[in-house]
């Protein structure tokens, strides 16, 4: 059921209380134009959530990606979480998982033909993606993980929210995991109830639309994980999840925030799951690699390792594997799959809006120029009025 995954340190409450303040002062100075959000004339498109850890990010965006990139030239821009280079950055077919961190990575493996680049001063990096000689034909930008990143106004602002640690039953850090009141999910344009149970009844969904109190500019959406094939990480054939015997033991190997969404969907196959588990984006040392090792080779036969298209970014080229683990390690991909019959509503919202802002079309160039000089207006929603009449 939802919010099954939280848990709340009550002991903690107080510093929560503290840092609330913080928060919402930060908020305020925004709202009050002493800090500045900064518009562009590019279509921006910004997911994330308000929480710690995984909501299924990396998946909506890749599914932006594979609606988007056949049409218009793509770009994403990430912060590079944990990279090891500094300042803004674009990926090329050199670029290593510790210049641009294990999602950016991961994206550019995929998705060798958009623009992936990682800068901690968004503004910044949007800027270099629409006036560098070699990204300047970007169309749209997709902002990975920039909710909170209060500096750009996206046109579109995506919010994601996780079934089973719903923000309405959250706290906020350290008692809980939000990074800021659940009111923030105010500035959303779009939320998206993110890893539901494929089963979830019709009452669920009206229960949980209640819950979340939306405003009526704001669409609720919810989405699934699907999985696809198998891969070998290292030789070996794609295996289907329905190949998994019953008796087979699994060692499912994972870096990320939330691997228990993970565990639920393989139970169904077999009931011989072995966690190891590590911090998100964790970066194996030589000590991690004979732990697998070492808890591989005591596994009954059959068995095999799972792990993550993010893991992989990390885990692939590291030495010292033994060959027992190399022959049966596998990359388990996921996509996002719209419930409801939402995916075609979803996907004409954000194809008319990147189109009518889009400044490389007809309908943008006429609208510019039709627009007054003193069209601004009070608020800090500038950009999303334009996708709300869209």
């Amino acid at each position: 059921m939802e919010g099954d995954f939280i848990k709340i340190r009550e002991w903690l409450l107080p510093l929560s209380w503290l840092y609330g303040i913080g928060v919402w002062i930060r908020n305020q100075c925004f709202q009050m134009g002493i800090l500045k959000s900064r518009s562009f004339k590019e279509p921006i498109i910004s997911v994330g959530n308000i929480t710690v850890g995984g909501s299924g990010k990396t998946p909506h965006v890749e599914y932006l990606i594979r609606l988007l990139r056949k049409q218009m030239k793509v770009a994403v821009l990430s912060r590079g979480y944990k990279r090891k280079s500094k300042g803004y950055v674009i990926a090329d077919k050199q670029t290593t998982m510790r210049d641009i961190g294990d999602e950016p990575y991961q994206m550019k493996t995929k998705y060798p033909d958009v623009y992936i680049a990682v800068d901690k001063n968004r503004c910044n990096g949007i800027e270099r993606l629409t006036t560098d000689e070699e990204t300047k034909d970007t169309d749209v930008i997709l902002l990975d993980d920039a909710y909170q990143h209060r500096y750009v106004k996206p046109g579109i602002n995506i919010l994601l929210v996780d079934y089973h640690r719903l923000i309405i039953y959250d706290k906020l850090l350290p008692a809980g995991r939000l990074r800021e009141p659940k009111q923030g999910k105010n500035r959303a344009d779009i939320v998206i109830v993110t890893k539901c149970p494929r089963d979830l009844k019709p009452m669920e969904y009206r229960v949980l639309t209640k819950a979340l109190d939306l405003f009526p500019y704001q669409k609720l959406f919810f989405t699934t994980l699907k999985y696809t094939c198998m891969k070998p990480m290292f030789h070996g054939e794609d295996r289907k999840l329905d190949d998994i015997k019953p008796d087979e033991h699994i060692l499912l190997l994972t870096g990320i925030a939330s691997p228990g969404q993970m565990m639920l969907d393989l139970k169904p196959f077999t009931e011989h799951i072995t966690p190891l588990t590590y911090p998100d984006h964790h970066l194996f040392k030589k000590k991690d690699i004979r732990r697998i090792n070492e808890m591989f080779a005591e596994m009954p036969e059959p068995k095999c390792i799972i792990t993550t298209e993010k893991d992989n970014a990390r885990l692939f080229g590291q030495e010292g594997l033994s060959d027992e683990v190399r022959d049966h390690l596998y990359i388990l991909p996921v996509e996002i799959e719209f419930m409801l019959g939402q995916q075609e509503e979803f996907n004409e919202k954000i194809i008319g809006y990147v189109r009518k802002n889009s400044r490389n079309s007809i309908l943008a160039k006429a609208t510019d120029e039709n627009k007054p000089k003193d069209s601004h207006h009070s608020g800090h929603r500038t950009r999303t009025i334009s996708f709300r009449n869209n």
